[in-house]
């Protein structure tokens, strides 16, 4: 299809009015239109027409018989069209992939498919122009175009919409024709972190026979690229890096790149216990580091390998959050400060779905993070799949298109030329903030991991891997041929490096401990590890009614100047009304009160998830539209004081997975800020699952890392259909052992208020997935005083206060919006025999308190456990495995495989069952 067919729609006044305009200013026309008019200036010469552009239209939209036209500006039109196949298509019939032969594509770049011919080669053209070149033959362009677009870097960019960016790519290829230009120095630079890579692979090969190490053998040219990345970033002012990547390769990266000390690496090896009781640590390719390093230019710089589970891309989300953490805190004005750093795997970055998902937040108020640089290990394979059966797209890295980032295809056997590509990916994220991807093509020496047999699915390649050079040798003979090396440089680089794992494998042998270092341990100082009996210890979480008073001024006062809807203007008033007159603050109130206390004591606050701004139930309200401009109005912000926190509230993307992920990572770099993510319905955090299962319960056990994230989680049953009654409260609880976070369902605004006070107070952070409420948001049972949010504390039960204690037969417990049903009930009944005990902290589960409260009933004989969900879910489960006090009898749904029914008429009936069964001890369902 012919690229300018376009024109043949357009008016031909237009082209007259934009040629005028070029000829009068050529940069004030955007840089496609300027290319067009350049190449079509030097063909006017051979034409004697009196209108140019009239003739350039007809001859790109085919209106008018070529055979009137000069035969030389039809073919320089040809040749422009040669270009833009080659900036386009080039990146298709590169040099790039070290053992298999590419796909054939089709058309190719054969220069018959742009109207050209080997008669045309020795043929000067002017259109040389349009790639900064003076005219030249049509040889000499091909030749360049080639050395450009096709040796052993591809570059994918034309889909690109901003001209600007399309405009600077275009002169960065053209520098040194997208060709390495080292200097000697800077050769055996790249040789010697070359030779550190491949050497430490084949050490660990000989010395741990068999293990697992997911070796980097393959792809070994990611160290030097990483090393020069680092180097170079610093000199332009980066200061902190993070990284995040999967196994394959990590302990390579970790010695060689962030120093981890090999004595360490080898302890790991060889399986020693750890030095602590209190956690279990994990298996060496997923374990963190941070480290403080200085360039070769002196530039003092922070490095960060995040810890990883084995769910390859979800640290991704991570690392972006942890270096939005980094830069809100150290360089809010300048985000390029802090590099993200995302190395992916060819089969996980194109089939994992959270890849989408980050890649969305790229741009986002909430979420971006100054660009990420994507570095693609591409071994085209997926543990045993070949890579066609694992994408249907072209390459892995499409997924860069949705944001429009430009990708460099990169032969992983020419270090040089990986070095330079992560050279030109560094410009462009410095230069434009935006994400760029680099797809190493590689391969993986040995299976899946090293006692893996590759040659089950992959015989033919295999047999091609096992004669290949590693990459070293490669690079090495090439030195050697420039006389940059002699024969003995490589040996003597290699005899020293290994020397010095020799000694550390001989030390490490004597250790008999291993030593797991904290990440981040810097941004964690002063905060220590409790046992789950020193989680349920009081904290003092009051605050002066005085001070309460202040935070109240200023989130229920909209400013007078503007305009908002009469819905809004209700709702502020209504809340002033409750705290200055009626003294009955609702949950909204509660989490206001909340949030700006924190903030007036130092703490920031974060909060994101979907439509958090207003919530999901209308109740929030931290973000109010004007009316006419919809201009946001953030009503705490209104607050004045010293040392003020921030507050931060995003509506997110329409993700879980990816966002839980990133706020995770928030958290984990900024202990000292309230990090909320909250679901629309608590039943979608299972979108979010792999996080909840990998990093959030069990992070601390595993990567001895603490995080203070909270999970707002809604749940009740109204009847609404079982994708949103049940926030899975059963699978939190499974979840919950020792002292890995706190599990919470609360009735009153003030206990939620104390609750989220509780989790900045104390000198240690767990994560706090609290169960929160829909219908009661606006319930007028729902209330609590100022003085209880002024002088009150966290309860992680409540007694029932309204019955006398020696007439009590019955003794409910339950948790959450429950409480309110079984006491209407009961109301309604006239029982005076039936006490209901409100468990508000199911995990750790406050025993010793639930163990005074039964001894406040001499005469209870009948202990209910009352719960809303069906018998296989909710807390029934994990208060018969914790909970052996007394014997339950059970007032609840039968188990269900569904959450709850679709229709309100069957799901009320239901619950008013549930309900009976609390009053009748013979009613079962």
């Amino acid at each position: 299809m012919d690229r300018f067919s376009f024109l043949n729609a357009a008016h031909t006044e237009f082209f007259a009015q934009l040629y005028d305009q070029y000829l009068e200013n050529p940069d004030s026309v955007e840089p496609s239109w300027r290319s067009f008019f350049q190449g079509f200036d030097f063909g006017m010469e051979t034409y004697n027409g009196e209108n140019p552009v009239e003739h350039i239209v007809a001859a790109a939209s085919g209106t008018v018989d070529y055979s009137q036209i000069s035969e030389k500006l039809q073919k320089e039109f040809n040749v422009l069209k040669l270009v833009d196949g080659y900036r386009t298509r080039g990146h298709l019939f590169t040099k790039t992939n070290p053992v298999r032969e590419r796909r054939t594509f089709e058309p190719n770049l054969d220069i018959t498919n742009f109207g050209l011919s080997s008669a045309d080669l020795n043929t000067v053209f002017d259109a040389a122009k349009i790639i900064g070149r003076a005219p030249c033959t049509l040889a000499e362009i091909i030749q360049h175009l080639d050395t450009i677009y096709c040796q052993h870097i591809g570059v994918e960019y034309m889909y690109i919409r901003k001209p600007e960016i399309v405009s600077w790519i275009q002169e960065k290829l053209g520098v040194n024709d997208n060709q390495p230009n080292f200097s000697a120095e800077e050769k055996k630079s790249i040789l010697n972190k070359l030779n550190e890579a491949v050497s430490f692979e084949s050490f660990l090969h000989t010395k741990y026979v068999g293990q697992k190490r997911f070796s980097l053998e393959g792809g070994e040219t990611i160290i030097p690229a990483l090393d020069a990345l680092i180097e170079k970033a610093a000199e332009k002012g980066v200061e902190q890096f993070v990284m995040g990547m999967a196994h394959r390769g990590r302990l390579n990266v970790l010695a060689n790149i962030f120093g981890k000390s090999t004595q360490d690496i080898f302890g790991e090896f060889d399986g020693k216990d750890y030095d602590q009781e209190y956690f279990d640590g994990d298996v060496k390719y997923h374990l963190g580091l941070t480290a403080d390093k200085t360039t070769r230019t002196g530039k003092h710089i922070s490095i960060n390998l995040a810890p990883n589970p084995s769910h390859l891309e979800t640290v991704g989300a991570v690392i972006e959050g942890i270096t939005r953490a980094k830069q809100d805190k150290y360089f809010s004005d300048d985000f390029s400060k802090v590099l993200p750093i995302a190395v992916h795997g060819d089969a996980a970055i194109a089939g994992q779905g959270i890849l989408y998902e980050i890649i969305q937040m790229a741009q986002l108020d909430g979420y971006k993070t100054g660009g990420t640089i994507h570095i693609v290990i591409n071994n085209q394979v997926g543990f045993t799949t070949n890579y066609l059966d694992g994408r249907s797209s072209t390459y892995c890295t499409d997924v860069a298109k949705v944001t429009l980032s430009p990708v460099l295809h990169v032969n992983g056997d020419d270090a040089e030329a990986v070095v330079h590509a992560m050279s030109f990916a560094l410009d462009f994220r410095m230069q434009f903030g935006r994400d760029v991807f680099i797809d190493l093509l590689g391969y993986r020496k040995y299976g899946h991991n090293e006692g893996d047999e590759p040659r089950f699915t992959q015989p033919v390649l295999y047999k091609i891997i096992a004669k290949h050079q590693n990459p070293r040798e490669l690079y090495a003979a090439k030195l050697l041929s420039e006389g940059v090396i002699d024969i003995n440089f490589v040996k003597g680089l290699e005899v020293e490096y290994k020397s010095d794992l020799e000694l550390n494998l001989e030390a490490s042998r004597k250790k008999t401990l291993t030593v797991i270092t904290p990440f981040m341990k810097n941004e964690w100082e002063g905060f220590v590890q409790v046992t789950d009996t020193q989680m349920l210890e009081k904290v003092d979480t009051s605050y002066p009614k005085e001070d309460l008073t202040v935070v109240a001024n200023a989130v229920c006062n909209l400013p007078s100047d503007k305009k908002f809807i009469n819905k809004i203007q209700k709702l502020i008033n209504d809340r002033k009304t409750m705290f200055f007159e009626t003294d009955r603050l609702d949950w909204a109130m509660a989490e206001h009160l909340a949030y700006g206390s924190l903030m007036r004591e130092g703490y920031d606050v974060r909060i994101s998830g979907q439509d958090v701004e207003r919530g999901t139930f209308s109740h929030r309200h931290a973000v109010v539209k004007v009316e006419d401009s919809e201009e946001e109005v953030v009503l705490i912000n209104n607050l004045e004081g010293e040392n003020l926190g921030k507050f931060n509230i995003f509506n997110s993307l329409l993700s879980e997975y990816g966002v839980l992920g990133f706020d995770y990572g928030y958290a984990l770099a900024s202990p000292n800020t309230l990090t909320i993510w909250e679901a629309q319905f608590g039943d979608f955090s299972n979108g979010a699952q792999i996080m909840i299962d990998q990093y959030i319960s069990c992070g601390e056990d595993k990567w001895n890392n603490q995080n203070g994230i909270v999970l707002l989680l809604p749940h009740g049953y109204e009847g609404q259909g079982a994708e949103h009654s049940s926030a899975r409260m059963e699978r939190y609880l499974q979840l919950c052992a020792r002292h890995n976070m706190f599990v919470a369902d609360c009735t009153t605004p003030a206990n939620f208020f104390h609750l989220l006070r509780r989790q900045m107070k104390t000198k240690f952070r767990k994560p706090l997935v609290v169960f929160t409420p829909k219908s009661l948001l606006r319930d007028p049972r729902v209330v609590s005083s100022a003085e209880e949010f002024a002088t009150g504390s966290f309860q992680e039960t409540f007694d029932d206060e309204t019955v006398n204690k020696e007439q009590v037969k019955t003794l409910v417990f339950c948790t959450g919006k429950f409480y309110y049903d079984i006491t209407a009930e009961r109301e309604n009944n006239g029982r005076k025999d039936v006490a209901v005990v409100r468990i508000e902290q199911l995990f750790p589960l406050p025993v010793e308190q639930l163990k005074e409260i039964i001894a406040r009933y001499p005469n209870a004989d009948d202990y209910v456990w009352a719960q809303e969900e069906p018998k296989n879910m909710g807390a029934y489960g994990f208060m018969l495995m914790n909970f052996n006090l007394v014997k339950f009898r059970l007032a609840s749904l039968k188990a269900y495989s569904a959450s709850a029914s679709g229709s309100y008429t069957r799901a009320k009936r239901r619950h008013a069952d549930a309900l009976k069964m609390v009053f009748d001890k013979n009613l079962f369902l």
